[in-house]
């Protein structure tokens, strides 16, 4: 299944971004064999790490490859887009590599150091709206009356590419043997990347997603088939969407092998795991790979395992609060 109006990058679009990217950040970013975490789940676990680029989150990749491919009309207009943060901090850094104006809207409470990161790198920044879906109402309607780019967070081909060279980088050359990959959800465009890449490869790697149990959209709307809006609660501002996305979900339908929840304590849980015992620094988000492997244990003992962490912007006070609500290392 597919949107009506859009159609899912190939394994050959994923190619071109790898070699458009190749020249504009460091790649292969690391894939880490973590042996206590290994030992922890019985099985062979490798970290991909990311949040290793200048703004620490994997979507830089796919902001990086979209304005590579915009039209001199629209580099002339500016970008507009609606993030929790990382999103955002990608199109910023992307608009200020092309030299493009953008304008990125954000929820009330955003986190206060992506919004410093989105500033920092050129980008206005307006908040508007409580949860993120708020602030996506608002850029796009920003975007029509001023005829800019709104740039979507999921429906866009050419974000999707770009994200997907990180699996591109493990199933082809780092790791090509993996079992399992887990990848943390939002808008999707992460395990729909590596379920392009899995396919257009060949190779037999199951690729599961994981939500938070607080903003369930995507996974409900996995399971059913059918696009649903769920509240969006979480405190882990990476997977905060409350409705599911048409492009995507299309693709994930189709070839997603699982999709799992996790609730927030146990994603506090995992970041602090993931500072003991793999001594990396991960955001809420980047940490619920590891939350669904504690999770399913069982169900992946014995088989080689990639975690994605997919960014590592916690500040100082989520790290805290993190640790003030009791959390301390699983298992």
């Amino acid at each position: 299944m597919m949107s009506e109006d859009l159609a899912a990058p190939s394994i050959a679009d994923v190619r071109q971004a790898a070699g458009v990217l190749a020249s504009r950040i460091g790649l292969p970013t690391p894939l880490v064999y973590s042996a206590a975490l290994s030992e922890r789940l019985d099985a062979h676990v490798s970290l991909k790490y990311e949040f290793a680029n200048p703004i620490g989150v994997f979507k830089l990749r796919g902001g990086l490859f979209l304005a590579s491919r915009l039209s001199a009309e629209q580099r002339a207009a500016g970008l507009v887009t609606a993030s929790t943060g990382n999103h955002g901090q990608s199109i910023a850094y992307a608009a200020a590599a092309e030299g493009v104006p953008a304008t990125i809207f954000v929820p009330e409470d955003a986190n206060p150091g992506k919004v410093a990161s989105m500033r920092r790198l050129g980008a206005e920044v307006v908040h508007r709206g409580a949860r993120f879906d708020d602030s996506r109402i608002a850029a796009e309607e920003h975007a029509a009356e001023r005829g800019m780019r709104f740039v979507h967070a999921a429906n866009e081909p050419d974000l999707i590419a770009g994200v997907a060279t990180a699996a591109l980088e493990v199933l082809e050359q780092q790791q090509p043997d993996t079992d399992v990959v887990i990848v943390p959800v939002g808008a999707g465009s992460g395990a729909t990347g590596w379920t392009i890449v899995r396919d257009g490869l060949e190779t037999t790697a199951e690729v599961w997603a994981v939500q938070s149990a607080r903003a369930p959209a995507a996974h409900d709307s996995w399971r059913a088939r059918q696009l649903l809006e769920r509240p969006n609660r979480t405190r882990a501002e990476g997977l905060a969407t409350g409705v599911a996305f048409p492009l995507t979900l299309g693709v994930l339908w189709d070839r997603l092998d699982e999709f799992v929840l996790v609730d927030d304590d146990a994603i506090d849980r995992a970041v602090v795991t993931l500072i003991d015992d793999a001594h990396i620094l991960a955001e809420p988000a980047g940490a619920a790979p590891l939350a669904a492997a504690l999770r399913y244990v069982e169900r992946l003992r014995g088989r080689r395992m990639v975690l994605v962490v997919s960014g590592a912007n916690v500040t100082s006070k989520q790290l805290l609060r993190i640790l003030e609500r009791g959390g301390v290392p699983a298992g």
